[in-house]
Formats: C-alpha cells, sequence, structure tokens
C-alpha cells in the first residue's frame, strides 16, 4: 500500500490530553490485547512519516499510534514559544498513554520525535518497554546541563557550525517564512506523499515546529536534574551514513567505540544502513521496518 491507500487504512481520533487536543492516527490492534507501538516524527514532518511503519507492524498484530506532536497538523499549537519543551512533548505523550489506557508502549522516534524519545526514556523509563531511535543520537552534552564546564546548546553549535547553520538561525527572526526553492523529488517520495505534508503546513505554517529548536537551550537547562541518569531502557538505534547526524564531529566513534553504550547500557547494537540519508524511515521502508520488528519482538510474549 502507497501513499492515500496506506493513509485510507488508518484510523484517526483526537485525544484530549495533557491541556490540548491531539489528533493520533492509529492502525491494528483491534482486539484491544496487541502490544502497542508510539511513533514519534520529526520537523518539518506528521504521524504520515510513519505510514509505512505502521502498515508493516499493524499486519503483524501490533496496535500502532502515531500523533502529530504539539503544534503540528490537527494537533492543537499553543502560541508560546515556552510551550514547546521537551517537559511539555513528554508530558503530551504521557497524558497520551493514560488516556488511552496504556501503562507502557514500545517507542521509536526519528530526528526530533528521536530527542523527545531519549528525553521520555531519561524522564519515564516506567512508560517505556524498548526504544527505537533513528537519526539522532543520545548526546548528553547538547541534551543536558552536566559538568562544570557544560556549553548550552545553542552555543555549542554555533562554535561548531557558524551562525548560519539552520539550528542557529532558528533561534531568532522569523525563518519559517522564508522561501526554498523546488527540488526534485527523490525516488522514495511521491507526489502525493509531498501534497499530503503541504497540505498540512500550508494550514499551520511552521512555527510550531521551529519552536522545538527554540526550546533546546531550556530543554538542557531544566533537564540538569538528569545530570548523571543514564537510558535505562532496551535500545536499538539506526542511522544512514549519508545523514548529518552522522557527520558530526566525533560522532561515529561514539557509536562505535562505547560512547553510546555507556550512556545507555542496554543498548543492543547500532545499525548503519549504507547510502541512506536522514528520512531513513520512508527512504529505507521496508528494512527499518524489519528492524523495529525484528527488536520488539524479543520484548513480546509469543503464541505457544
Amino acid at each position: 500500500m502507497e501513499g492515500a491507500a496506506a493513509a485510507a487504512a488508518i484510523r484517526h481520533r483526537t485525544v484530549e490530553a495533557n491541556g490540548i487536543s491531539i489528533h493520533v492516527a492509529e492502525a491494528g490492534g483491534e482486539g484491544g490485547a496487541a502490544a502497542a507501538v508510539l511513533f514519534l516524527h520529526g520537523f518539518p514532518e506528521l504521524w504520515y512519516s510513519w505510514r509505512h511503519q505502521m502498515e508493516h507492524l499493524a499486519a503483524r498484530g501490533f496496535r500502532c499510534l502515531a500523533p502529530d506532536l504539539r503544534g503540528y497538523g490537527d494537533t492543537d499549537a499553543p502560541p508560546e514559544i515556552e510551550s514547546y519543551s521537551a517537559f511539555h512533548v513528554v508530558g503530551d505523550l504521557v497524558a497520551l498513554l493514560d488516556a488511552l489506557g496504556l501503562a507502557k508502549v514500545f517507542v521509536v522516534g526519528h530526528d526530533w520525535g528521536a530527542i523527545i524519545a531519549w528525553y521520555m526514556c531519561l524522564f519515564r523509563p516506567d512508560r517505556v518497554t524498548a526504544l527505537v531511535n533513528t537519526s539522532v543520537a543520545f548526546m548528553r552534552h547538547v541534551f543536558i546541563r552536566s559538568g562544570a564546564d557544560a556549553v548550552k546548546t545553542t552555543d555549542h553549535f554555533h562554535k561548531a557550525y557558524g551562525p548560519s547553520y539552520y539550528i542557529c538561525r532558528f533561534q531568532a527572526g522569523k525563518p519559517e517564512s522564508e522561501e526554498s526553492p523546488p527540488l526534485p523529488l527523490p525516488a522514495w517520495l511521491t507526489e502525493e506523499d509531498v501534497d499530503y505534508f503541504a497540505a498540512a503546513f500550508e494550514r499551520t505554517g511552521f512555527t510550531g515546529g521551529i519552536n522545538y529548536y527554540r526550546n533546546m537551550d531550556r530543554n538542557w537547562e531544566m533537564a540538569a536534574p538528569w545530570a548523571d541518569t543514564k537510558v535505562q531502557v532496551p535500545t536499538k538505534f539506526i542511522v544512514g551514513d549519508g545523514d548529518l547526524t552522522y557527520h558530526y564531529a566525533g560522532i561515529q566513534d561514539y557509536l562505535h567505540k562505547g560512547g553510546l553504550k555507556a550512556e545507555v547500557p542496554l543498548l543492543e547494537d547500532v545499525v548503519v544502513i549504507p547510502g541512506a540519508g536522514h528520512f531513513i524511515q520512508q527512504e529505507r521502508a521496508e528494512e527499518v521496518s524489519d528492524l523495529i520488528y525484528n527488536f520488539i519482538t524479543k520484548f513480546t510474549p509469543q503464541p505457544n
């Protein structure tokens, strides 16, 4: 199933949680006893970014839940910048699970969704059975103020990449109003897919999503109580070798020589997909879906 056909097979609902209305796309799990998987999208994306994985896992007996995060799609977009901290977004997710009667879920994240997933596993590991994160690794110095020589998140990126780096540019002004030239579509993205995303962002704009970046320093500061906390959740990490995040200074040594494992003791492995870029769950949909399925089934009771 592709594009609108896959989207048409997905149920939609609005859930009141944490003081906002959250749009949730859902597939599978009609019987009520299925293990649930919570998918967290990145920027500038929507629940729709997970359409392939939702179809794949729903067909294999899982209940798939993919919310539009606050500020995106059909979920409420509070006007205040400070309403987009990681604490607000994790609060949304915990309240969503409460509203749906789910004690624990598998979490799958990408891009900003991966960052939120890391924070969720730090703040509320009791709600997460296991984690599959993609593209953005856990980076304590970027996510959490810790140590006497701690450097504020935006200062870190400014020093590393200069003021024109997108994270730095997003901090001030109105970058959401800037126009960008149209580019040819990659093979994994159809005109139909672009139309779906475009219609949503024409309605909402990009301010909600950019406000996540404008809270990076706030997140870093407020997460200080977790300065020494490890991510104590069984984890698999997936990244494409063409992803910008795989080429941060020192990141490959960190990923492959024990650095990430030290921060995430229950890390099973790091999977690098050759030739894949940033939007990995769409670029390599079947491969990523299989990796997710093969990992989370280790924590799912199997029939006798």
